[in-house]
């Protein structure tokens, strides 16, 4: 269902203004009705779910030409042939469906104009059969971000542009929470039926404290903060009745129980319907963390691993993936502006020439792989052509 139909506009114009005038015409009376908040998923009802879906596998998807989820959506830096040409090159090798980051800023900027934007990339993703995972929050890199022309990379430095959802500044400041509420309620009612979308990944790595890069100018007790903020995202979601599933990954910790996760870990995992984590170990700690996981009876999905450097390949993870019917988005699919191929140690180490071994992503900007292995073994684990 397209988002332009007279129910899903007409959601989105109300909650991007706070009052809404109410219609008079009676032929749109059911324009007005307000969304029907659900319940978390049961168990029954993820599974269910997920056995339509086929085994999942992509990317953690950004243009190459965009340095960060702002310039990939803003009017002025929307690259709709580049998203085409590089979601072909996905498809080719299997690929269906890619994990692509939202920011609040954008909303707040134009609603209508972002949702539209979204509505052409959920187009051309849909014409290459990718439904994609949308993040909504990211608490990882710049806790500054600002509209408008982004700052070019850092030569060597990996991720230097990307930027935090909501801000420090924002995350802080409670005055601003009706205005992410918008945000959450706005983007999510605008595709809530939209079966382009595959889930809502409702806040990235929440409690990361960015030590290395940002650390000292990140808030001391971010996660305070974090935590309420989470909660009620959880809330406004599902409060807008999505068909898809709702989900936060954890990422560092210890999941050997419930009671040995942390406070906001057991909130990713108890308001969430389906399970996804990240994992950027060897195979084997990939498959320990799996086995984990799976006390919580629902479905699986990676949405970040693949970290050469750090011992995560392809050839590890993603068969011991296919294996337990887990779905496996990796970091990066095209070498760009986000200079993943580069490790995280860059922000402490000098680069000055392309690494031998790259940390993440598949392909080259001319579309030819930077293995040729690895790109045979995921077409023959995805059966693609």
């Amino acid at each position: 269902m397209k988002f332009l139909k007279t129910t899903v506009w007409a959601i989105l114009i109300c909650l991007s203004f706070q009052n809404c005038a109410k219609k008079e015409q009676k032929d749109e009376s059911a324009a007005t009705e307000k969304p029907v908040a659900r319940q978390i998923w049961t168990k029954e009802q993820a599974n269910e779910w997920y056995g339509k879906q086929g085994w999942l596998v992509g990317a953690d998807f950004l243009p190459s030409t965009a340095i960060n989820q702002l310039e990939m959506f803003q009017a002025a830096d929307f690259d709709t042939a580049t998203i085409n040409k590089e979601l072909g090159w996905a498809a080719n090798i299997g690929m269906n469906t890619m994990r692509v980051y939202l920011h609040d800023l954008l909303f707040q900027e134009d609603s209508a104009g972002f949702v539209q934007r979204l509505d052409v990339f959920l187009d051309i993703a849909e014409k290459h059969k990718i439904k994609p995972v949308l993040v909504l929050f990211d608490s990882c890199w710049d806790p500054f971000p600002k509209l408008g022309k982004q700052r070019a990379p850092k030569p060597g430095v990996h991720n230097s542009g990307w930027v935090q959802s909501p801000g420090l500044n924002a995350l802080k400041d409670s005055t601003q929470y009706p205005r992410l509420e918008r945000y959450v309620k706005g983007t999510v009612a605008s595709f809530a039926s939209d079966n382009r979308v595959l889930a809502w990944d409702i806040w990235n790595e929440p409690d990361n404290p960015n030590t290395s890069s940002y650390g000292k100018v990140e808030l001391p007790n971010k996660v305070d903060y974090v935590i309420p903020l989470l909660s009620k995202a959880f809330v406004w979601a599902r409060s807008v009745g999505p068909s898809q599933p709702l989900t936060a990954g954890v990422w560092n910790g210890d999941w050997t129980s419930h009671e040995t996760l942390k406070p906001i870990e057991k909130v990713m995992i108890d308001q969430s319907d389906i399970v996804t984590f990240h994992n950027y170990e060897d195979a084997a700690d990939f498959e320990k963390r799996i086995k984990q996981l799976q006390q919580y009876g629902r479905p699986m999905i990676c949405t970040e691993y693949m970290s050469r450097g750090n011992g995560s390949f392809f050839k590890g993870s993603l068969p011991i993936a296919k294996k337990y019917n887990v779905g496996a988005i990796n970091w990066g699919l095209v070498d760009g502006k986000s200079q993943t191929i580069y490790p995280w140690d860059s922000w402490k180490k000098t680069y000055t020439k392309e690494p031998d071994l790259w940390f993440h992503d598949i392909f080259r900007k001319d579309g030819t792989p930077y293995k040729k292995d690895e790109v045979e073994l995921i077409k023959n684990l995805t059966a693609a052509k």
